[in-house]
């Protein structure tokens, strides 16, 4: 199992540690009630140094991601960053990535899932047959998520780059608590404002960084906050978590993702994403709220009022912004309609719950 630079400083503080993406990684701190009203309502600091980054440059680093990502990576401009896909071939998805434009049609960053590091390296190395000059500085990068409402408000106490008018989806780059060639940016994973911070893993650069957001935040209420509760907050978002929601059997089309699946170029799978685009898919996630009690779990089956298997709850949780239980599923488009009722099984019970429009949280 790999560390952090901060997994020392998560053990000392008492985080409930266990392995996430092949990291030691902090699960909560508290209770994940807490830690998520926390985020919600004031600020909270996520270690997400597990995530991977790769640098793409040269002048065909644009082709590459276009080739490969199923977004228009030609749309950004410097301080621009998108989110996208890397589909396969048939019709699934090898990961869902952030693309960071660093200088326009030369430079390009990729932040991808922590467990797919490796796959998706091999993925792009793959299909590079025109030179573009690759980086994996995953190992050697930093990233801490500082989000929530008053998260920029702290943080802009520690550089002078303007990170309170960043614009969902921008960033800069410039010097951070003392730390240069920090990357500032606003696309966060929690649906309650903030930033993430990149910065590279060198000489004292994570001991600056961390102590100086804690003492700008702390004093306010800012707290340290685990893995658990990000799942929970991004679920409230409707947000898809890669390995539940999305894998290398769904289709963006399928997951609602149409919108990050452009057909102004050719990328892998196009073909196959433009024919469910036109003729319909048979399947679609949902949310789901529940009428009944229960918690619904990643990998219980959806039933019709028949007692017929529908589908499959791919993620749930009991929501503590909402105080009710909520998940996603992938149901029959026949039951996919807002308002559709549906049973999710518990414990061998059909639990009744309703299909409802995502997100389940509006600020």
């Amino acid at each position: 199992m790999k560390n952090t630079p901060f997994t020392e400083r998560h053990i000392a503080l008492g985080a409930k540690m266990a392995p996430f993406g092949g990291f030691n990684m902090p699960i909560s701190y508290t209770t994940i009630s807490d830690e998520h009203l926390c985020v919600r309502s004031n600020a909270g600091v996520f270690d997400v140094s597990h995530m991977g980054e790769f640098i793409l440059k040269g002048p065909n680093a644009l082709e590459l991601i276009q080739r490969v990502t199923s977004n228009d990576a030609s749309k950004l401009t410097n301080g621009k960053a998108q989110y996208s896909c890397l589909p396969n071939e048939n019709g699934g998805i090898v990961d869902d990535l952030l693309v960071y434009c660093i200088d326009q049609d030369k430079t390009y960053m990729l932040v991808v899932n922590a467990s797919n590091i490796d796959k998706d390296w091999e993925w792009v190395n793959r299909h590079n047959t025109n030179g573009v000059e690759m980086h994996n500085i995953s190992d050697k990068t930093c990233l801490l998520a500082i989000q929530g409402p008053k998260a920029t408000g702290y943080m802009q106490q520690l550089t002078d780059m303007d990170i309170t008018g960043l614009k969902y989806y921008t960033f800069c780059q410039g010097t951070f608590a003392g730390v240069e060639n920090v990357l500032v940016s606003a696309t966060g994973y929690t649906g309650a404002g903030g930033v993430e911070i990149y910065f590279e893993n060198t000489g004292d650069n994570a001991d600056k960084i961390w102590e100086a957001v804690f003492r700008a935040g702390m004093p306010h209420g800012m707290k340290p906050i685990g893995l658990a509760a990000r799942d929970t907050l991004r679920l409230e978002m409707g947000f898809c978590l890669y390995g539940n929601d999305i894998d290398d059997t769904t289709s963006p089309i399928e997951a609602g993702l149409g919108w990050i699946t452009k057909f102004t170029k050719d990328f892998t799978s196009r073909a196959i994403f433009e024919k469910q685009k036109k003729e319909g898919v048979t399947r679609k996630l949902v949310g789901l709220e529940m009428i009944d009690k229960g918690i619904p779990r990643h990998g219980y089956s959806i039933q019709n009022a028949k007692g017929d298997d529908i589908g499959i709850i791919t993620s749930g949780t009991q929501s503590p912004s909402l105080n009710k239980a909520i998940g996603m599923g992938y149901v029959g488009v026949e039951d996919a309609d807002e308002g559709c009722i549906v049973f999710v099984m518990i414990r061998d019970k059909a639990i009744m719950a309703k299909v409802v429009k995502l997100p389940f949280y509006n600020q």
